[in-house]
């Protein structure tokens, strides 16, 4: 299951942050590694957007929690459908139309 989410840390001085920034990417590195997030950016000013693949709603709440634990942050979950997924489920249904209703004469 694919998880976009886009934490927005609470407002401290950036400066006061380093370490956890720091502590941060140290504990997301063996995430990117295992490809249980596939990628991560540093949003401009303050901030990070990753993009998550876990086989549960339990497993990204317990990595969410671990995010929170060192840098206490909003975040906005998007679940997504890779283009594979998106294209099956386009291919392997068919939109039915229902019939027009003719207008009654009164």
């Amino acid at each position: 299951m694919l998880f976009l989410v886009i934490s927005t840390p609470r407002p401290e001085r950036p400066s006061s942050m380093t370490g956890s920034r720091r502590k941060f990417w140290r504990w997301i590195d063996p995430k990117l590694k295992s490809r249980q997030c596939r990628w991560v950016y540093a949003r401009t000013g303050r901030g990070a957007v990753a993009l998550f693949d876990v086989g549960s709603n339990e497993e990204l709440h317990a990595l969410l929690n671990g995010w929170a634990d060192i840098i206490p942050a909003h975040f906005a979950i998007h679940p997504l459908i890779d283009a594979a997924g998106a294209q099956r489920f386009l291919g392997g249904r068919s939109v039915k139309r229902q019939p027009r209703r003719k207008a009654s004469k009164r």
